[in-house]
């Protein structure tokens, strides 16, 4: 009888696993869950094979290869574009919910369409980052019908409630599904050329428990030496036995060594390992072996986890010195493909610092942000201080990412670092010598932060010796951190108005000139802001159009939108032309795909509705107060916090504005922001006023009283005068209440104008609040509640507006008068 031929690479799936993974096509998102060696791979693989013979349809295959979210996100992009879905190329990474919305946004109106399409991500497990979990969520629940995602992991990824949420869009398929039972076990052997004895089925799905990869490795081994191997086998030993020990000594050590690769090409191959014939090797390998995979392109490789742990020990097995040379050709091969995080992490395992350096140096630190800080520092300490010193340019970048991290001793010892390097390096000209030292200066200025004084002497000195731009501050990032005024962030102390503004004019041209004009026309919208706050509208549109000039076509989004802030704020006081609707900004600022663009235009949004008082208009992400979601810089999250409270004050949550005040307050003391602690006093005396808590109310408004005065700031009163009418009318008259209340009545009557009914003229904002109430079916018992106010006065401010408007009748038939007055308006 021949001998039976063997074909261990045949790929069966059983008819039990094919109906589990039919589904698949009805589902938003299916969950392929298993541990390591169970098939998962291969079965989604050959689900989508059979539908690409069935349909056309586009396939998205992404592979997870480690826990950091920067070289996922370059996977997605790479995967996306492979596909013919060249969107995500500049699409930043979205690090909050923020940033996922947009981009769900965006990929569903890409993919929506007849064609089906499938997005495939694999080994989801290393990814740990439990946005990223959140983020499929997201896209489940929105995913357009034609879209399926299919998730493969070794662990349980979706939190139980957003199994529950997502109901029959998400389909699980486990273990159950894809162990194989006696059964599919003999019948699989069979495939792999081989007849198993009843005895032999039942001792290997013993062993194996259905484990299709352990099955795999026992089958191999019977092919090899005739004999199943030991049922207590450990399985690493197993696979190194069947599928490493016997190969010749130059493909163990290709194994070795390209399984530290996540992907690779047979020229990488040929770098790294320096033998000519790689493709040779590959081309055995992945004929010979179920655990080496050519991927769909035709050009890449990848090894299956199994191979790559089993590999890696073979690796580490490897003379000290025969490792470090491969990690540095990793390291190389990298570089010079830019791929810098993978480069990094190459030289820190072969401890080349002075190449390290040189990738920080070429990154300019932009990849550094995604690193752990940990990580960056341990590889600091190691790295030798004379090596440091050989790369001042790197240190510099390294100073920047140690402000970012906060890491604050660490920045002022690449200082000193940087110093000692310039003292010992009297080669250095002198161009170059005050290209160091003037951005030292530069990064140190940011230690300064809003004292303008500080920061101007740092920036006077950058100039004074840099005859080129920075290389660690990029010109096309954010300026306010965040932050939607100019004025808010360098207003530091009452009286000091003058002064600040004088510095700004003094300082940002230096910064202009060091920076590429990163943040230019700053201080035009700082004055413009002040102008406003002491209500000279005019004099502030002036500056404001100047500001408007200065960023025009400079890419200078962030400082667009400051403008854009004040425009807004300005408009409702005096009659200025709105450059763009809320809609079309918002169309426009989409097509950066930043969320911090976005993040900020609904800032401006949400302060503007909530002073018109317009709480259905309020972007969600204030409405519903999830900025807890929004990931946020330290300098500008006050005044975020600021507007989220106008939004709470609009919406009534008196309480709620007061018992967030002590902890803002402290805040803005121990930032200096003194502008952004006067909105937040004014809005805690609002509420306060409106809970009829009287004596706090005066007690906060006489402190906001005495810090605007110096510089006459009026418009953060004039903004809540709907709230503190009533408590203006009781202090003691001055020059500054004067103008709040003649500027308040002023656009008290602009807001009446565009906000009522000319049959509404008489009442007070107090009545046709009750009004607006009275039309939702309120009872007076439930607008007293609402209002804060007794029964008894609702029903006295009830028939004041009655009596008015000169409606008679009985109490149903003034409301369906009321009513009808309602309507004309609409």
């Amino acid at each position: 009888m021949p001998k039976p031929k063997w074909n261990l690479n045949t790929i069966y799936i059983s008819e039990r696993l094919q109906e589990s993974l039919r589904p698949i096509s009805r589902c938003a998102m299916t969950t392929v869950v298993a541990p390591m060696g169970y098939g998962k791979t291969t079965a989604v693989n050959w689900y989508l094979e059979e539908r690409a013979k069935a349909e056309t349809l586009h396939i998205i295959r992404i592979s997870v290869y480690s826990g950091n979210l920067a070289i996922f996100w370059k996977s997605v992009q790479e995967a996306f574009a492979r596909a013919g879905f060249p969107l995500l190329r500049e699409y930043p990474c979205p690090t909050d919910a923020a940033g996922g919305g947009l981009l769900v946004d965006d990929l569903c109106h890409a993919l929506v369409g007849e064609t089906s399409c499938y997005i495939f991500i694999d080994d989801f497990h290393l990814l740990t980052d439990r946005r990223a979990s959140m983020f499929l969520c997201m896209l489940a629940n929105r995913l357009p019908i034609n879209v399926h995602l299919i998730v493969a992991s070794r662990d349980r990824f979706l939190p139980a409630a957003e199994t529950v949420r997502l109901g029959a869009r998400v389909y699980q398929i486990g273990t159950e599904q894809l162990r194989l039972n006696h059964t599919e076990l003999a019948i699989y052997a069979h495939r792999c050329g081989t007849e198993l004895s009843e005895a032999q089925v039942e001792s290997l799905l013993y062993s194996s428990e259905g484990w299709f990869s352990a099955v795999y490795l026992n089958l191999r081994t019977l092919s090899e030496r005739g004999a199943l191997p030991n049922r207590n086998s450990d399985i690493y030993a197993t696979f190194t036995a069947a599928m490493i020990d016997p190969l010749a000594k130059k493909q163990r050590e290709f194994l070795a060594v390209m399984g530290l690769a996540d992907e690779f090409t047979i020229e990488m191959a040929q770098r790294i390992t320096g033998d000519a014939e790689a493709g040779k090797i590959l081309s055995m390998l992945t004929e010979q072996n179920a655990f080496v995979t050519r991927l769909p392109d035709g050009a890449t490789y990848r090894f299956h986890h199994m191979m790559k742990e089993c590999a890696e020990r073979c690796f580490l097995a490897m003379e000290a010195e025969t490792r470090r040379i491969y990690w540095e050709r990793f390291g190389l091969w990298y570089e010079q493909h830019r791929q810098y995080l993978h480069a990094i992490a190459a030289y820190r395992k072969s401890e080349n610092y002075d190449a390290l350096l040189r990738v920080i140096r070429s990154d300019a630190g932009i990849l550094l942000a995604s690193l752990k800080p940990e990580d960056v520092l341990e590889a600091l300490d190691k790295c030798p201080a004379e090596t440091l010193k050989a790369y001042p340019f790197a240190i510099l970048v390294l100073m920047r990412r140690m402000f970012t991290w906060r890491q604050i001793p660490k920045m002022l010892e690449l200082k000193a670092l940087l110093l000692s390097a310039i003292e010992e390096h009297p080669e250095l000209s002198e161009e170059e010598r005050g290209n160091l030292l003037g951005e030292c200066d530069l990064i140190l200025s940011f230690l300064c932060y809003n004292d303008i004084s500080a920061m101007s002497r740092l920036h006077r000195s950058a100039s004074a010796q840099m005859s080129r731009p920075a290389i660690s501050i990029q010109n096309s990032g954010g300026w306010t951190f965040g932050s939607p005024s100019v004025l808010m962030m360098f207003y530091r102390a009452p009286g000091e108005l003058q002064k600040e503004l004088a510095e700004m004019d003094e300082c940002m041209p230096h910064y202009y000139k060091v920076t590429n004009n990163h943040g230019q026309g700053a201080e035009t919208i700082m004055r413009a802001e002040a102008l406003f706050c002491q209500g000279r509208f005019t004099d502030a549109h002036i500056e404001l159009e100047r500001a408007y000039a200065q960023v025009k076509d400079n890419g200078q989004i962030n400082m667009e939108l400051c403008c854009n802030f004040l425009l807004r704020r300005l408009s409702l006081h005096t009659d200025v032309e709105q450059r763009y609707s809320f809609a079309e900004r918002y169309a426009a600022l989409l097509r950066h795909h930043d969320a911090s663009w976005i993040n900020f235009w609904s800032a401006t949004s949400a302060y503007y509705h909530a002073l018109r008082g317009e709480t259905d208009k309020i972007p969600e992400i204030f409405s519903q107060h999830r900025l807890s979601a929004v990931n946020m810089l330290v300098p500008g999250k006050p005044m975020m916090e600021m507007i989220e409270n106008q939004v709470y004050l609009a919406q009534g949550a008196y309480a709620k504005v007061v018992g967030r005040s002590t902890e803002l307050l402290a805040v803005c003391d121990g930032m200096h922001y003194a502008l952004v602690a006067l909105h937040i006093r004014i809005q805690t005396a609002a509420a306060y006023e409106m809970l009829g808590k009287t004596e706090e109310a005066h007690a906060l408004l006489a402190k906001a009283l005495s810090d605007a005065a110096p510089d006459g700031f009026v418009m953060p009163f004039v903004e809540n005068y709907g709230y503190l009418e009533q408590m203006l009318a009781r202090e003691i008259r001055n020059g500054l209440i004067t103008r709040i209340i003649e500027l308040g009545e002023a656009a008290k009557g602009r807001k009446e104008e565009s906000a009522r009914p000319p049959a509404f003229a008489a009442l007070t904002q107090r009545e046709f609040e009750i009004v607006t109430l009275i039309a939702q079916r309120l009872s007076n018992r439930e607008i007293a509640e609402k209002l804060h106010l007794s029964e008894g006065s609702v029903k006295q401010y009830v028939n004041q507006i009655y009596s008015k408007l000169h409606i008679e009748g009985d109490t149903r038939t003034k409301r369906k008068q009321l009513a009808g007055l309602l309507r004309e308006k609409t």
